[in-house]
């Protein structure tokens, strides 16, 4: 589409499109920043794979989720139960002792060991399964 557009541009006809956003989280879906609908539409014209067009406006707010990489340090929290998705101790359920934000990283305890083992793990190989909160709003 990019490629398309750049060369409309090089023929000497002004592309009308701002820009394109492509999201893995939304497939089949193609975003355009635009003047107008008839811009896009003159844009995705002649594409063999192009179904339709969904015109509309997309808030900055909608998609801004999609586009800032959140740590997920700030998301876990001291007794979470975590699995460790990277690294010697891959696949193991572990308990969450200590966060620490500024290392990104946080000591567990492992949960499959047949004695306490303290792991500190980056934050970059951990994957939520529960959360502390939940399990002592219930009890």
């Amino acid at each position: 589409m990019g490629d398309r557009l750049e060369k409309r541009k090089q023929e000497g006809k002004e592309p009308q499109v701002y820009s394109i956003l492509v999201l893995e989280a939304q497939k089949s879906y193609v975003f355009f920043e635009a003047p107008n609908a008839q811009a896009v539409s003159d844009s995705i014209s002649g594409f063999k794979h192009v179904k339709g067009m969904v015109p509309g406006y997309i808030q900055f707010a909608d998609i801004e989720k999609f586009l800032v990489d959140k740590s997920i340090i700030s998301d876990v929290g001291v007794g979470d139960v975590i699995e460790i998705v990277a690294g010697p101790f891959k696949g193991m359920k572990a308990k969450i002792n200590r966060v620490e934000p500024q290392r990104s990283e946080v000591t567990v305890m492992l949960l499959d060991a047949p004695y306490q083992l303290p792991v500190t793990v980056d934050v970059g190989f951990i994957k939520i399964i529960s959360r502390a909160s939940s399990s002592s709003a219930s009890a």
